[in-house]
C-alpha cells in the first residue's frame, strides 16, 4: 500500500484465514498512579460465564447474541480513544499495559549508544515518547527524504524511489515481500501486490456513499502537504486523490484477493517489463536490494500492470506530490503535534468515528512492538505464559484435532479419495502455542535515544533486509507471523499450521478455573476455527505439504461449494445498516471457520465427557454452556463509521453474526435451546449449511 498498510502475499493469506481482532487497539486508564488492569467478561464469575451480561427477555431462538450478550453490550461504553470495544480489546489492553511495564523498566537506565536488545527497546520507546525533541526538530527529519522526492525528474528516478521505499517511510505503488512460494512452500519467492492508495478500500474512491470520506481525505492531503511546505498544497492534493482514484479503478475487489488461485501469477521480470515497459522494473528491484531478481509472483496481475502504466502516464509533478503526501502520512506520529493531530482527525475521527486519540505511551508501545516485537515477546512470554498453560493448550488442541478427524472420517458427502488426503493434511497440521522456539536477532538494528523518525526508518530497512536474507534458504515452518503479546490467532496455509500466541490464552478465551464447557466453547471454538481454516473455501486448496494445487475430486469440490454457497447466501442477506449488506464472498472463509470451529468444540466437549452426564450449572446444561462460551467471546460494540468500514474491508462478519449465524446451522444448538419453527433464527434442516 502507499501508506499505513503494506499488503503482501503473506498478509493477504492471513487476512483470509486469521482470527480477527475486530476492535483495534485497547485502552488503559491511570488509577492512583498505576495502570488499571482490565477484567475480561466472565473472568471474575464462579464458573467462567458472566450471567448478568445476558438479556433473558430475549428468546435464544430469536437472537442468541442478544440473549447471551445483550445486557453486557448495551451497557458497554466504547472508550473515547477507540472505535470499538469488547473482549478482544480488554485482553489487548492488558497486553499493552504489560508491554509498557516491560519497556519502562528497560528504559529506566538510558545510554547514549544502545547496544544490547534491552537497551535498544528502552531507547526506541523513549525516543517515541520524547515529544519535546520531536517538536523542536519540526520537519527537519523529513528533509533528506523530501529532497529525494524533489529529485524525481524522470521515470527511472521515480521507479528507484519506489524501490527505496523498502528502506524507510516512503510510500510505494506496490507491496513487495518475500514469501513462501505457494506452489513450492519449501522455498521463498518475491511477491508483488497492488497498492498506491491511502483510503481503506477501492470502494471509498468509487462509490457515492463514501464521497464525504473521499472529500475529507483530499482535505487531509492538502493539510499535510501544507505542513511540509509543498507548493500549492490544495491543488496538489486534488491531483493526488485523482491519481489514486485511477489506481482504485484498476484494483481488484477484496473477495478476489482471497482466492490463492487468482493471486498466484508467476512471471519473469523480463516478461513484466514487456507487459508494462513504461515502468523501469529493473531500477525498482535494484533499489529494493533485489538486483538479481529474475522471477516474481504477482498477486493482482492486471492491477499491477495497469498501475505501472497509469504512473507512466501521470505528470511527474503529481507523482512527486503523491510521494510527499504519503511520506508525511506514514511519518505523522513521529513528527510535531500538528501532524499527529491532523492524522488522527482523519484516520481516527473521520474514518472510524473515534473521538479521542490514544495516549502517547500506547502509541509508543505499538511503535516499539512493530519494530522489535519478537524481542518484547521473549520477555512477555517468560513473564506471563507459564508452562502449565502451554500444556493445557496442547491437550485442548489434541482433543479438537481428534474431533475433526472423526468428522472427516464420517463425512458422508466426501469421497474416500479426498477424505484420505484430507486426513493426511490434518495429521500433518502443525500447532504452535504461546511463543516461537527460536527468537529473532536484532543485533544489526541501530537505535538512537533521540531519533524517533530515524529509528522507524532504520527498523523498516532492517526488517526488509531480514526478509531479503531468506531468499535462497529453505523455508522454516516454525517462523511466526505474530508476536506472543498479540491477542489473535491464525492459520498459515503454505505451512499447514495454526498458531495461538500467548496473549489470547486468557479469559474469556481460556480460563483454567472455568467450567470445561465454557473453555471448549471459547478457546475450543477458536482452535477449531483455525484448524478448519485449512479446509475453508480457500484453505482447502493447499495440500498436506502446503502446496497450492487441486487435490479434490471434481464431484467433491462441487459438493463442498454447494454447501459453502448456502452459507454465503445466509450472510449476504444480513443488513447491519440501511443500504448495506455483509459480503458473503469476502467473509466466506471466516464464516466457514466459525461454523466448523463451534461444531468441533461441541464434539470435543462430548468426547471429553467420555459418556458421563454433563453437570447442570445455574440451570444450564453442558451443551448450553458450550454455546454461551463461544458467544461471550464476541461481546463487542463498534462505532458506526468503523462498522461500515469493516463491512467493506474486513473478511470477518460483524460480532452479532459470528454468534447467531453459525449456531443456527448446528443441529445441536436447536436441541440445546429447544429452538422451534417460528423462532427468528430457525432454519429447516434442509436449509442448514453443514460442511464439517
Amino acid at each position: 500500500m502507499a501508506s499505513r498498510e503494506r499488503r503482501t502475499f503473506r498478509t493477504l493469506l492471513l487476512a483470509a484465514t486469521g482470527l480477527c481482532l475486530l476492535a483495534g487497539q485497547a485502552r488503559a486508564e491511570a488509577v492512583a498512579g498505576a495502570d488499571a488492569m482490565p477484567v475480561a467478561p466472565g473472568s471474575d464469575s464462579k464458573w467462567g460465564f458472566d450471567l448478568a451480561g445476558r438479556d433473558t427477555s430475549i428468546a435464544p431462538g430469536n437472537d442468541f447474541f442478544g440473549y447471551s450478550d445483550g445486557s453486557y453490550v448495551r451497557a458497554l461504553v466504547i472508550p473515547s480513544d477507540h472505535s470499538s470495544w469488547g473482549a478482544f480489546n480488554v485482553l489487548a489492553e492488558l497486553s499493552q499495559v504489560r508491554v509498557q511495564d516491560i519497556l519502562k523498566q528497560l528504559s529506566a537506565n538510558p545510554v547514549a549508544a544502545p547496544a544490547t536488545i534491552e537497551q535498544k527497546l528502552g531507547a526506541y520507546y523513549d525516543a517515541f515518547m520524547d515529544e519535546k525533541t520531536i517538536e523542536a526538530r519540526g520537519t527537519a527529519p523529513l528533509a533528506a527524504d523530501l529532497d529525494a522526492i524533489r529529485s524525481v525528474t524522470d521515470r527511472t528516478r521515480f521507479a528507484t524511489l519506489l524501490g527505496q521505499a523498502q528502506h524507510g517511510l516512503q510510500g510505494s505503488l506496490f507491496g513487495l515481500s518475500i514469501d513462501p512460494d505457494a506452489k513450492d512452500p519449501t522455498k521463498y519467492t518475491i511477491s508483488l501486490s497492488q497498492g498506491g492508495t491511502g483510503l481503506p478500500d477501492r470502494d471509498y474512491y468509487l462509490q457515492d456513499k463514501f464521497a464525504a470520506k473521499k472529500t475529507a481525505y483530499q482535505a487531509y492531503a492538502a493539510q499535510l502537504l501544507g505542513l511540509i511546505g509543498w507548493p500549492d498544497a490544495a491543488r496538489a492534493a486534488g491531483d493526488v486523490v485523482a491519481f489514486e482514484t485511477r489506481l482504485a479503478q484498476a484494483h481488484w475487489a477484496r473477495q478476489d484477493e482471497r482466492d490463492p488461485d487468482k493471486t498466484y501469477n508467476p512471471m519473469t521480470v523480463d516478461a513484466l517489463a514487456a507487459a508494462a515497459p513504461e515502468f523501469d522494473w529493473h531500477a525498482y528491484l535494484a533499489a529494493a536490494d533485489l538486483p538479481a531478481a529474475r522471477d516474481l509472483v504477482l498477486s493482482e496481475k492486471s492491477a499491477i500492470i495497469d498501475e505501472a502504466k497509469l504512473a507512466a502516464g501521470t505528470d511527474l509533478a503529481v507523482l512527486r506530490a503523491w510521494l510527499a503526501f504519503h511520506l508525511a502520512d506514514n511519518a505523522a506520529d513521529l513528527l510535531p503535534k500538528a501532524f499527529v493531530d491532523a492524522s488522527f482527525a482523519f484516520h481516527g475521527k473521520t474514518l472510524s468515528g473515534q473521538p479521542e486519540i490514544e495516549l502517547r505511551w500506547k502509541r509508543a508501545v505499538h511503535a516499539t512492538s512493530g519494530a522489535m516485537g519478537m524481542a518484547i515477546g521473549k520477555v512477555y512470554a517468560a513473564r506471563y505464559f507459564p508452562p502449565e498453560a502451554k500444556a493445557a493448550m496442547l491437550t485442548l488442541t489434541g482433543n479438537l484435532k481428534d474431533a475433526f478427524r472423526a468428522r472427516l472420517e464420517h463425512n458422508a458427502w466426501m469421497s474416500p479419495q479426498t477424505r484420505k488426503a484430507a486426513l493426511r493434511k490434518l495429521d500433518n497440521q502443525l500447532v504452535l502455542i504461546g511463543y516461537p522456539n527460536t527468537w529473532r536477532d536484532y543485533a544489526g538494528l541501530a537505535v538512537k535515544p533521540d531519533d524517533a523518525y530515524g529509528n522507524a526508518g532504520r527498523a523498516t530497512a532492517f526488517d526488509w533486509a531480514y526478509w531479503v536474507g531468506h531468499l535462497g534458504h529453505r523455508v522454516d515452518r516454525e517462523e511466526w507471523d505474530m508476536t506472543p503479546q498479540t491477542v489473535n490467532a491464525y492459520n498459515n496455509p503454505p505451512f499447514d499450521e495454526v498458531v495461538f500466541p500467548a496473549a489470547i490464552l486468557q479469559p474469556p478465551f481460556f480460563n483454567p478455573k472455568a467450567d470445561p464447557a465454557i473453555n471448549y466453547g471459547a478457546i475450543g471454538g477458536v482452535i477449531g476455527h483455525e484448524m478448519t481454516h485449512s479446509f475453508d473455501d480457500q484453505g482447502r486448496k493447499f495440500d498436506e505439504k502446503g502446496r497450492l494445487h487441486d487435490w479434490w475430486t471434481a464431484a467433491d469440490a462441487q459438493r463442498f461449494q454447494a454447501r459453502a454457497d448456502r452459507l454465503g447466501a445466509q450472510f449476504d442477506a444480513l443488513s447491519p445498516f440501511p443500504g448495506t449488506h455483509v459480503n458473503g464472498k469476502l467473509t466466506m472463509g471466516e464464516n466457514i471457520a466459525d461454523l466448523g470451529g463451534l461444531t468441533l468444540a461441541l464434539d470435543a466437549y462430548h468426547a471429553f465427557l467420555k459418556g458421563r452426564p454433563a453437570p447442570v450449572i445455574d440451570g444450564l446444561t453442558g451443551d448450553q454452556r458450550v454455546f454461551l462460551g463461544w458467544a461471550q467471546v464476541w461481546r463487542q460494540k463498534v462505532r458506526d463509521d468503523r462498522a461500515k468500514m469493516l463491512l467493506v474491508t474486513d473478511p470477518h462478519s460483524p460480532p452479532m453474526a459470528r454468534v447467531n449465524m453459525p449456531m443456527h446451522n448446528i443441529d445441536g444448538w436447536y436441541k440445546a435451546w429447544n429452538v422451534k419453527p417460528g423462532d427468528t433464527l430457525y432454519l429447516a434442516p434442509k436449509d442448514r449449511a453443514q460442511i464439517w
